[in-house]
C-alpha cells in the first residue's frame, strides 16, 4: 500500500507507532456522536471486499451485560478448537482491547498493522459523504478485516450503542443475543425501554437464532414481533434455557445451567451476582445455537471453559487491604445488580464508594441505587470531557446520602486514597477495624483509569 501525503493523523496516511494510531482515530468523529445512518460503514466495508462477510457471527446487544457475556462465549467456542475473534467497546484501559483474536487482546504492533491495512481506504469514504467516517466506523472497519485476515470461525461482536444504525450491524449475524433491556444512553436512544428496544432489535436478521434474557412484556412484544417479521427462530431464559441453581463460592459462583440441548451442573464462573449466572446461561445458549446440530456441547469443555471466563472491571478485585472492588455499572439497572452482588458474595463493612459519571447518564437513579450499600460515598471525576464536575455530583449525592456521608475531590487518586483511608478506619462506622472495602464505579472511563493506576502502583511497590 502507498502513503497519502496526509499528516501522521490524517486519513489515509499510514503509522509506525500505537501512539500515531491513537492520534488518527481520536482526530475523528467521538464514538458518541451519532449519525443514523450505515452508508459510511457499508462504503467502507465495500472498499475493504465486505470482509464482515467471510466467517458467521454472534452479534450481541442489550442494556448491561454485553460485555461479560460476549467474553464467555469467545471462550466457550474457543475451547471448542475454534478460531475466534471479538469486537467489544468501550475499551478499559487501551484501545487494543476492542479487537481480540483468540482469547487475547491484539497487541499495539498488530493494531497498527490493522489500523494500516485499512487507513488507505479511509479517505476515499471520508470525501465522499457530507461527515467523515467517525472513530467508532473506523475501528469497527478495522476489527472485521483482521478477522477475515486471521482468519477467524466465528466472530462475537458487541453493538456500540442501540442495533439498527449501530456500525456493528453490517454483518448478518447467525446468532443475535439480547441481554436485559433497560433505560441508558436516553439522549440518544430514547426515555423507555420499549423506544430503546425498538432500536436493539435492529440487529435481528432474517433466518437468525435470537437468544434472549428475560425482558419486560413491552418489550419481549417488540422482539417477537421483530422475529415474526424477518422468519428469526427466538430461545427465551427461563422457557428454553436457564439458570437451574445458583450458589456463592470462594473466587465466584458455582452454578447449574439448562442450555437448549443439554444441562450442566457444577459449573464454577469466577465471577460475582446473580447476573453473572444470566450471562452464563445466555453465552452458553448463543454458543449451542451456533454450533447446531441435536446434541448437547462436551460437558467436562463448558465447564473448563466458564472456569477461565474473565471480565476486567465487573465485580474485579484489584487490591486488598483494604479490598478495593472495581466495578463499571453506569446506569441504575447495571447498579441495582451490583448492589446485589455486593450483598450475595462479600461481607464489607463499612463499603466506601468512589463514583466519577457521565454528565449525560441518569446520575441520580445511580445514586439512589448504590445508597443502601455504601456507607459514605467521595465523588470525583474522570478525564473525560464528558465527566461530570465532581462538586457538582458531590451536590446531588448530599441530597440522597446526606451531608455526612458525602466528600469531594476532583483527583480520582485522591478520591481512592480518601476512601481507602475511610475503609481502614472501620471504627468511625462503628465496624470492626479490617472489615471495609472500596467500590470505585460509575463509568467505564472511571474503572479504567482506576484500573490502571491502581496496577501501576502494585507493579512499583
Amino acid at each position: 500500500m502507498t502513503q497519502t501525503p496526509d499528516s501522521p493523523a490524517g486519513p489515509g496516511r499510514l503509522a509506525e507507532t500505537y501512539a500515531e494510531v491513537e492520534d488518527a482515530l481520536l482526530s475523528r468523529w467521538p464514538e458518541t456522536r451519532l449519525d443514523p445512518t450505515l452508508d459510511r460503514i457499508e462504503a467502507f466495508m465495500e472498499l475493504l471486499g465486505d470482509p464482515q462477510r467471510t466467517y458467521p457471527s454472534i452479534h450481541l446487544t442489550g442494556t448491561n451485560g454485553k460485555t461479560s457475556t460476549a467474553r464467555m462465549i469467545e471462550t466457550i467456542i474457543g475451547a471448542l478448537g475454534l478460531r475466534v475473534g471479538r469486537f467489544t467497546s468501550p475499551h478499559l484501559e487501551s484501545m487494543t482491547e476492542r479487537i481480540s483474536l483468540d482469547g487475547e487482546p491484539m497487541s499495539e504492533e498488530a493494531f497498527v498493522r490493522a489500523f494500516n491495512d485499512v487507513a488507505p481506504y479511509t479517505h476515499l469514504v471520508d470525501d465522499e459523504y457530507d461527515h467523515p467516517l467517525s472513530f467508532f466506523e473506523a475501528v469497527v472497519g478495522m476489527a472485521y478485516a483482521a478477522f477475515a485476515d486471521a482468519p477467524v470461525d466465528a466472530a462475537v461482536v458487541e453493538v456500540g450503542m442501540g442495533g439498527t444504525w449501530d456500525a456493528t450491524n453490517v454483518i448478518d449475524a447467525k446468532v443475535a443475543v439480547l441481554t436485559p433491556i433497560a433505560v441508558d444512553h436516553a439522549k440518544y436512544l430514547g426515555e423507555t425501554p420499549a423506544a430503546i428496544a425498538l432500536e436493539k432489535v435492529g440487529i435481528i436478521k432474517p433466518g437468525a437464532t435470537v437468544v434472549t434474557a428475560v425482558q419486560t412484556e413491552e418489550v419481549m412484544a417488540l422482539i417477537v414481533e421483530r422475529c415474526a417479521e424477518v422468519g428469526a427462530t427466538l430461545v427465551r431464559e427461563g422457557e428454553d434455557f436457564g439458570v437451574t441453581s445458583r450458589v456463592p463460592a470462594v473466587g465466584g459462583q458455582v452454578i447449574g445451567l439448562q442450555g437448549l440441548r443439554g444441562s450442566y451442573e457444577d459449573v464454577f464462573v469466577p465471577l460475582y451476582g446473580a447476573h453473572q449466572a444470566q450471562n452464563a446461561a445466555l453465552a452458553l445458549a448463543a454458543v449451542e445455537a451456533f454450533v447446531g446440530g441435536d446434541d448437547a456441547l462436551d460437558a467436562e469443555v463448558v465447564l473448563a471453559a466458564f472456569a477461565e471466563v474473565t471480565s476486567p472491571g465487573r465485580l474485579e478485585i484489584i487490591r486488598r487491604s483494604p479490598t478495593i472492588v472495581l466495578d463499571a455499572a453506569h446506569n441504575p439497572h447495571g447498579a441495582a445488580a451490583t448492589v446485589a452482588a455486593l450483598e450475595d458474595s462479600f461481607t464489607f463493612s463499612p463499603l466506601i464508594g468512589v463514583l466519577a459519571v457521565m454528565s449525560d447518564k441518569d446520575y441520580e437513579g445511580l445514586l439512589a441505587e448504590f445508597e443502601p450499600a455504601l456507607a459514605h460515598v467521595v465523588c470525583t471525576q474522570n478525564s473525560s470531557d464528558r465527566s461530570m464536575p465532581a462538586s457538582e455530583l458531590a451536590e446531588v449525592a448530599r441530597g440522597i446520602f446526606g451531608q455526612d456521608r458525602v466528600s469531594e475531590t476532583t483527583s480520582l487518586a485522591d478520591a481512592i486514597d480518601q476512601a481507602a483511608a475511610l475503609a481502614e478506619a472501620g471504627g468511625v462506622f462503628g465496624e470492626a477495624i479490617g472489615s471495609g472495602g472500596v467500590l470505585v464505579t460509575g463509568s467505564v472511563v472511571t474503572v479504567g483509569e482506576a484500573r490502571a493506576m491502581l496496577r501501576s502502583r502494585r507493579e512499583h511497590s
